[in-house]
């Protein structure tokens, strides 16, 4: 299937059950940061057949589904019936991660009678989306016996307040923001405690304070998800990059394993830290994805040279959120290339390599959509404009497997709340299924 023409409108793609979508909004909503984004996937893992296993334990060569968690990664796979040691791999890559503010190692801070929250600010944030909005707490406590409990405070915790525009009258000229003064969230009036942050939502978590050695906290706007637009044509919610990625990349594992048919390993590989450079133990630059390959052919009873021939016959769609074209700033856009929303999902190119995708990549993309029946379109951006880049260059240099860039168009990226068409998740998730099952 070609990619639609510049000038064609979302109105050339009729409208299809918003199931897929109201399922995203529930898991949006149960997934305010990267560890509570594995759980909910883990869980509807665990509802098609998949089993968990731990990267401490022997992995036995049984066919079937299985995963891994680490940290906020996910790593899941599905071995059919009849695989060898050189079966080769069909991988949809994600990442979980989103730009925020995080919590501090000490918290608890203020002035002028007012308690405050220390924040950090954590990947390409567009600082003035978290102004005036009320904010929620999310993430993990580490506990001094070695466990780990997650916690979630969807009320209005937090603020970032805004200077009044009688004090700025500049404001609407020119919005300047120190990353260190101007940032941190109050919550309260009166005395600074050491320690009353992490009382308080040790007690949310239903631990003691004094058991919680360690923290990786972050705020989100406790604004629920929505249908936006006259015809409700539109999605407005937090965190579209990427998990719209990460919950299409588990729907389409699900549903491809259900399926029975598979001639090759399908993987999801949903990875943390994304947004600041994939350098951890959970992201991309890190060898968890090529480790979890090594073993299942190994488990199999494959040999290097198995391995080998496996990566040969690799593939990975590296997924994740694209630019639709601003009607406000049309001329930042590459002109011959506008993709709209519910135009279907969107082919990412860029020859310097900041995209992974090539001729042959493209091919395999359009194979894909074909086979759904779902339309796509590309994306490139304007030689004066510079993109950003994904995982799917790491993934490829560093595994030597071909990688294919794609994912949704959206409005607002990297804002506390982003904007896509309400049919592109399912397009996307139709299209990553026939991926996964080609």
């Amino acid at each position: 299937m070609t990619p639609a023409a510049p000038s064609a409108t979302p109105s050339a793609v009729p409208a299809f059950d918003r199931s897929h979508t109201d399922d995203l909004i529930a898991y949006l909503q149960s997934s305010p940061s990267p560890f509570h984004a594995v759980a909910e996937a883990a869980a509807r893992l665990e509802k098609a057949g998949f089993r968990q296993v731990e990267e401490t334990a022997a992995w036995d060569a049984a066919f079937g589904g299985r995963y891994l968690i680490r940290g906020g990664a996910l790593i899941a796979w599905y071995v059919p019936e009849g695989a060898t040691p050189a079966t080769g791999f069909r991988i949809v890559g994600a990442h979980t991660d989103s730009p925020n503010l995080r919590v501090k190692p000490i918290p608890d801070t203020g002035t002028d009678g007012w308690r405050q929250v220390a924040v950090e600010i954590y990947g390409g944030v567009p600082l003035n989306t978290w102004l005036d909005r009320d904010l929620g707490l999310s993430g993990r406590l580490a506990l001094r016996d070695g466990s780990v409990v997650l916690v979630r405070i969807d009320e209005a915790l937090l603020r970032v307040p805004q200077l009044a525009i009688h004090l700025d009258r500049s404001v609407n000229d020119a919005l300047t923001l120190d990353r260190q003064r101007h940032l941190t969230p109050i919550w309260g009036l009166g005395d600074v405690h050491e320690g009353s942050l992490i009382s308080y939502v040790a007690a949310a978590a239903g631990v003691t304070a004094a058991d919680v050695v360690g923290w990786d906290l972050m705020v989100h706007d406790v604004q629920p998800p929505s249908y936006l637009g006259r015809d409700r044509e539109l999605l407005a919610a937090p965190r579209l990059d990427n998990l719209l990625s990460v919950h299409a990349g588990t729907a389409a594992l699900a549903a491809a394993a259900a399926g029975g048919t598979l001639d090759h390993i399908a993987v999801l590989a949903a990875f943390d830290h994304e947004e600041n450079g994939s350098e951890s133990d959970t992201g991309a630059q890190g060898p968890l994805l090529g480790n979890v390959l090594d073993r299942s052919v190994f488990a199999r009873g494959g040999t290097l040279e198995d391995r080998a021939r496996a990566l040969a016959g690799t593939i990975c769609l590296s997924s994740d959120m694209g630019h639709a074209v601003h009607p406000n700033y049309s001329e930042r856009h590459e002109p011959g290339h506008h993709p709209m929303p519910n135009g279907g999902p969107i082919l990412k190119v860029n020859v310097n390599n900041r995209y992974a995708t090539n001729a042959t990549g493209r091919a395999v993309f359009a194979a894909a959509c074909e086979k759904a029946g779902v339309p796509w379109q590309s994306f490139v951006s304007n030689n004066s404009v510079p993109c950003g880049t994904t995982i799917g260059p790491i993934t490829a240099a560093r595994l030597g497997i071909a990688t294919v860039d794609c994912g949704v168009a959206a409005l607002s990226m990297h804002s506390a709340r982003e904007l896509c068409g309400a049919d592109d998740p399912f397009l996307l998730a139709s299209a990553l299924k026939a991926f996964l099952e080609s």
